[in-house]
């Protein structure tokens, strides 16, 4: 599994970086929306998981852009505060689910997981 993790908050981006590592999980990190283009053009990732708020390209123009590069990749998008309006924005422009932060590893990690699932057609869980 490879992942792309974006988010501005460097203590919570080496935060998740280190523990997703721990669990054997090949993990890339940027801080910004057009760091992580640059990345999805270099590099196939399993899932994506992306902050929504972000200065500069916001995680939804993030998100917009991204589907352009690959459309098949599922993107969990995070939030501090969470408004049902952005929720339902990622929502519609592709991402697979959205979670609040912060949100305990394991949920997130079994949240990837049934993305990366469902993404190649297999059954979740």
């Amino acid at each position: 599994m490879h992942i792309l993790i974006i988010d501005d908050e460097k203590v919570f981006l080496d935060t998740i970086i280190t523990r997703l590592r721990m669990r054997g999980i090949v993990v890339d990190g940027v801080d910004s929306g057009a760091k992580a283009l640059e990345a999805m053009r270099g590099r196939a990732y399993d899932a994506v998981i992306l902050d929504v708020s972000m200065p500069g390209m916001d995680g939804v123009a993030t998100l917009q852009e991204l589907k352009k590069i690959n459309s098949g990749v599922p993107v969990i998008m995070l939030t501090g505060h969470a408004t049902l309006e952005t929720a339902d924005k990622g929502m519609q422009l592709g991402a697979y689910d959205y979670m609040l932060k912060p949100c305990p590893i394991d949920e997130l990690l079994d949240k990837v997981s049934e993305a990366i699932q469902r993404s190649k057609g297999g059954e979740a869980g």
